[in-house]
C-alpha cells in the first residue's frame, strides 16, 4: 500500500465528510421567505428627498436607489439599503442644500426600513459554517500533539472580510486544502510519535568568537580580542555579521541560549540582537530577542527559543557608531569608543518537558509499544538510525477502539458518539485488511479524524449553544486554540451556563500565556498590523528605519493592548492616554528622552505629547503607508472603519486614484482638493479625508514631521544616519488641519485626537463589533444592533473599559447563540 493510494482514498472519503458537514452546518433560519414592503409615506419620503440624485436614472456618488432590490436576498443590495438607512439617520443625507427634515419625518422611512433590514439580516446571519483558519489550525494541532510544526505555510492563504480571517463566508475550502490537511495530519502525527525508547539527551554547546573561524578572520581587523578572551564589536557591521559557526544545532528543539558579555569602554548599557542564521539560501533569520549588556563584570543573558536544525546564533550590537574613526582602515586596537564585548555563547538543549509527547500518549495511551531490536545492536550507533516499533496486544481491536474514541473526543472538542467512533474504527479495520500493521492502521484512523469536518469546522447547530460549543468559542476567542482540560471539564459539568463561571473562565484565559495569541491575532485583524511588513520603506527617504525599530513597533502595540486589558483601560484612553509603551528604540524614533534598554514598559507622558494612543503608534502608521509616502485617503479609511466603526463604500467605478508626488512639487492634499470637486467623490471624502489629514504629521515609518521628505525639490538636510549623510530633502509643509463631517474643526493632530477620544462610546461600539467578528465567525449586522447597544451600555461605569467590553461580549446573547 503506497502513501499515494492512501492519500487518494482518504481525500475522497474526506470530501464526502466535508459535504455532509456543510449540510448539517446550515441554519434553518435561512429558509424564511417573508417579504416586507415599505409603506406609502416611506416611499414618498424617498421620492421627495432622494429622487433628484439617486433615482430615475440618477446615481450621484455611485448610489442608485431601486425599490425593487429591497427584498432581494443579495448581500450587496442589503448593504446598500443599510447605507441609505444610516446616512439618513445620521443626517448626512439629504445634503445641506435641502431643507432641514424634522426627525419625526425621517422616522416615516427609518422605522419601516429598519424592520425590513432586521428581518433580512436575521434570515441569513447564522447560515455560514466556519472552518479553522490557518493560525487556529496550527495552534490546535501543535497544542494537541505537543509538536512544533510550521503548518501555516503549507496551507493556502485564508480569505478575509474587512481584515478579519475569522469570518465564515470568507473561509472557503478547496481540493488544495483537503490534500494539505492530509499531508499536515501525517506530518504532525509523525512528529508526535516517539522515534526512540528514550528522550533525546540534553547537551550543552559552548562557543566563543575568540577561538572561532570568524575570530581568525576578523580579530585585529574589525574585532578586538581582550585579555579575558572576550571579543569586542565596535559597530553593527553588515559584514562580518556576528554569526558563530560553533553554535550550529544538529537537533531541532527548544534551547536555552546563554550569552555572556558586557559593555566595553562605555558607562551605559549596550543593546544587542540575538538571532538565528543559516547557510540555507532563502532561510528565515529569526529574532530570539533584544537584550542589554551593562558595563562592569560580565553578565550572562538567558533566552529560550525554538531553534531549527543547522541554525547558528548571531549576535549583533545596536546603536554603535564609530563616527569619524574608520575602523576598517585603522583597525580596532586604538579605538577608544564603546563596544560590545562577548565572552561566550552557550546552547543547552533540546529541552524536553515531556517524554513521550502528549500526542504520543493521546494516540497510544497504555498500549504496549515495543522497540524491535535491530538485527545487529551496533546499528543503533549509526548516524540516522531510526528504531522500529510494534504494538503488542491480546485484544488490539479493543485498544484501538479506545484510542479512536480518545483522539476523536480531543479533536472534536466534545464527547463523541458510538457511531462516530465506528466510522474511524472502520477506517482502521480497512487498513488492517490491506496488510497494514496495527500502528500504521491506527495512524491512518487518527489522520482521518484530523481531516474530519468535526475537527476542521466549528460545528454549531442553530439556536442557543451548548456548553461545549461555548467552551470552543471562548477558547478560540481568547487563546486561539481548542479548550484546555480545565475548560473542557467545566463544559462537561454544564457549568458554562452559569454567567459567573463564564466570567471566571474569561479572566483565567486572559491571564494565560496563550492570550498573547489573542492580542497578536486581534491586533492583526482589527488594526491591520498583519500588513506591517507588506512594504519596506525606501531607505533613501527613511534611512533611520531598521529591524530593531520594526520589532519594537509591533511590541509597542501588543504591550499597549495587553496593558489595556489588564487595567480595563477606558476606550477614550485607547486614543488619548497619559502614557506610552516604549523602549529605547521607540523613544529615539519618537524623540522622547531618558528611556533606555530594549524592554518595552510604561512611560508617563506630558499632556502635549503626541504619542501614546493607537493613532500615533508607529506600527499602525507604517501599516497604513506604502513605504514611500502616505495617503490621507488610506489612513482616513483606517480611522473611519477601525476606530469610528463606519465602513466607507468602495469608490465609484471609473474614478482614478490620486498618486502622491514624491518629487515634492505638490502635496497630496492639494491633489485631493481637486479630486473632491468631483460630485461623485464629495460624499465619502468629506468623511474619510479629515482623519487622514490629521495623521499627515506622521511619515510612513511613524516619525513626526512638519515637512514632507522628497527625493527631488526641497531643502538639503544636515543629518547623518549610521555615519552616512541622508539623501532626502525637506519639501512642502504638512497641513494637519481639517473639519470632521460632524463639523468639529481642528488645527493639529492633538486637537483631532481630543475630538476622537471624546467619542468614547462610539469607539467602544466599534471595538465590540470587532470583538464579535473575531469571536463568533461572522460580522455583526443590522439585526444585532440592539444587542450591541446593550453590550456597550453595560460597560458605561467602567468608561467602556477594554476588559469590561470583552466580558460583556462573552456574556451576550450574540456570543452564546448561532
Amino acid at each position: 500500500m503506497t502513501p499515494l493510494v492512501l492519500s487518494c482514498r482518504c481525500l475522497c472519503w474526506m470530501t464526502c465528510l466535508i459535504a455532509v458537514g456543510s449540510i448539517f452546518g446550515v441554519d434553518s433560519r435561512a429558509t424564511e421567505s417573508d417579504v416586507l414592503t415599505l409603506p406609502d409615506d416611506a416611499t414618498t419620503f424617498l421620492k421627495s428627498f432622494c429622487a433628484d440624485c439617486h433615482m430615475e436614472g440618477a446615481q450621484e456618488g455611485g448610489l442608485a436607489i431601486d425599490l425593487d432590490t429591497l427584498n432581494d436576498s443579495n448581500a450587496a443590495n442589503h448593504a446598500i439599503w443599510v447605507r441609505i438607512h444610516d446616512r439618513i439617520d445620521r443626517g448626512e443625507m439629504p445634503p445641506a442644500d435641502y431643507d432641514t427634515i424634522p426627525r419625526r419625518d425621517r422616522a416615516a422611512l427609518l422605522q419601516p426600513l429598519g424592520e425590513i433590514l432586521r428581518a433580512q439580516h436575521r434570515r441569513n446571519n447564522g447560515a455560514t459554517l466556519r472552518r479553522l483558519n490557518r493560525r487556529e489550525y496550527q495552534n490546535t494541532m501543535n497544542d494537541m500533539f505537543g509538536t512544533h510544526v510550521n503548518l501555516m505555510d503549507r496551507l493556502p492563504e485564508d480569505g478575509q472580510s474587512h481584515g478579519f480571517d475569522t469570518v465564515g463566508h470568507a473561509l472557503g475550502i478547496s481540493s488544495v486544502h483537503l490534500r494539505q490537511y492530509i499531508d499536515a495530519a501525517d506530518t504532525v502525527v509523525d512528529a508526535a510519535i516517539a522515534k526512540s525508547s528514550t528522550p533525546t539527551p540534553t547537551e550543552t554547546i559552548n562557543a566563543n568568537y575568540a577561538d572561532s573561524r570568524e575570530g581568525d578572520q576578523f580579530i585585529g581587523k574589525v574585532w578586538k580580542k581582550l585579555d579575558d578572551n572576550a571579543v569586542v564589536f565596535f559597530d553593527d557591521f553588515g559584514y562580518p555579521t556576528g554569526m558563530l559557526r560553533g553554535t550550529s544545532v544538529k537537533t531541532p528543539g527548544r534551547y536555552r541560549i546563554e550569552v555572556t558579555g558586557y559593555a566595553h569602554q562605555s558607562d551605559q548599557p549596550i543593546t544587542a540582537h540575538i538571532g538565528g542564521t543559516s547557510f540555507q539560501r532563502g532561510s528565515e533569520k529569526p529574532t530570539y530577542g533584544y537584550v542589554s549588556f551593562p558595563p562592569g563584570p560580565p553578565t550572562t543573558i538567558q533566552l529560550e527559543a525554538w531553534i531549527d536544525e543547522r541554525y547558528m546564533i548571531q549576535v549583533t550590537p545596536w546603536g554603535l557608531d564609530t563616527g569619524q574613526y574608520n575602523i576598517r582602515k585603522s583597525g580596532p586596537d586604538d579605538y577608544e569608543g564603546p563596544g560590545l564585548a562577548i565572552k561566550n555563547v552557550s546552547l543547552v538543549g533540546p529541552l524536553v518537558d515531556e517524554f513521550p509527547s502528549r500526542g504520543h500518549r493521546l494516540i497510544f495511551g497504555k498500549m504496549d509499544r515495543r522497540e524491535i531490536p535491530p538485527s545487529n545492536p551496533k546499528h543503533r550507533l549509526r548516524s540516522g538510525y531510526r528504531a522500529s516499533f510494534e504494538i503488542v496486544s491480546d485484544d488490539p481491536d479493543q485498544e484501538v477502539h479506545e484510542a479512536v474514541r480518545r483522539v476523536a473526543s480531543q479533536a472534536f472538542r466534545r464527547a463523541v458518539r458510538d457511531d462516530e467512533v465506528a466510522l474511524y474504527f472502520d477506517l482502521y479495520r480497512s487498513e488492517r485488511d490491506r496488510g497494514a500493521s496495527i500502528e500504521q492502521a491506527l495512524r491512518t484512523a487518527v489522520s482521518g479524524i484530523l481531516c474530519s469536518p468535526d475537527f476542521l469546522y466549528f460545528v454549531e447547530p442553530g439556536g442557543k449553544l451548548n456548553n461545549h460549543a461555548v467552551a470552543t468559542r471562548l477558547s478560540y476567542f481568547l487563546n486561539r486554540t481548542a479548550p484546555d482540560a480545565l475548560l473542557r471539564r467545566t463544559a462537561d459539568d454544564g457549568r458554562l451556563s452559569d454567567p459567573d463561571e463564564r466570567r471566571r473562565q474569561v479572566d483565567r484565559l486572559l491571564e494565560s500565556k496563550r492570550s498573547d495569541r489573542f492580542i497578536q491575532d486581534f491586533a492583526d485583524a482589527w488594526l491591520n498590523l498583519r500588513e506591517i511588513e507588506f512594504t519596506n520603506p525606501d531607505e533613501r527617504l527613511f534611512p533611520e528605519y531598521d529591524d530593531y525599530l520594526l520589532h519594537s513597533m509591533k511590541g509597542e502595540t501588543h504591550e499597549f493592548l495587553r496593558h489595556a486589558i489588564r487595567v480595563d483601560l477606558p476606550s477614550g484612553q485607547l486614543i488619548d492616554p497619559d502614557f506610552a509603551m516604549l523602549n529605547e528604540r521607540l523613544a529615539k524614533h519618537y524623540e522622547i528622552p531618558d528611556v533606555g534598554g530594549p524592554q518595552i514598559r510604561l512611560v508617563h507622558l506630558n499632556p502635549s505629547d503626541v504619542r501614546g494612543g493607537l493613532l500615533a503608534h508607529a506600527s499602525i502608521l507604517k501599516s497604513s503607508a506604502n513605504g514611500t509616502n502616505t495617503s490621507p485617503v488610506v489612513r482616513g479609511v483606517w480611522v473611519t472603519e477601525r476606530i469610528l466603526g463606519q465602513i466607507p463604500p468602495p469608490p465609484p467605478p471609473g474614478i482614478p486614484g490620486v498618486e502622491p508626488d514624491i518629487r515634492g512639487a505638490a502635496t497630496l492634499r492639494e491633489q485631493l482638493d481637486k479630486h473632491r470637486d468631483l460630485a461623485s467623490c464629495q460624499a465619502c471624502h468629506q468623511i474619510i479625508d479629515p482623519p487622514g489629514f490629521a495623521l499627515e504629521c506622521f511619515d510612513p515609518v511613524g516619525g513626526w514631521r512638519t515637512r514632507y521628505r522628497s527625493l527631488g525639490e526641497g531643502d538639503r538636510v544636515n543629518r547623518k544616519v549610521d555615519g552616512r549623510s541622508v539623501r532626502y530633502r525637506l519639501a512642502q509643509p504638512v497641513d494637519a488641519s481639517g473639519q470632521t463631517v460632524e463639523g468639529d474643526s481642528f488645527d493639529s493632530f492633538v486637537q483631532f485626537r481630543e475630538i476622537v477620544a471624546a467619542n468614547d462610546r462610539r469607539i467602544a461600539q466599534t471595538i465590540v463589533e470587532k470583538l464579535l467578528t473575531f469571536a463568533i465567525g461572522r460580522e455583526p449586522g443590522f439585526s444585532d444592533r440592539e444587542e450591541i447597544d446593550r453590550i456597550v451600555d453595560s460597560t458605561r461605569n467602567s468608561g467602556y473599559g477594554f476588559r469590561s467590553l470583552i466580558h460583556s461580549v462573552v456574556a451576550s446573547e450574540l456570543f452564546r447563540t448561532k
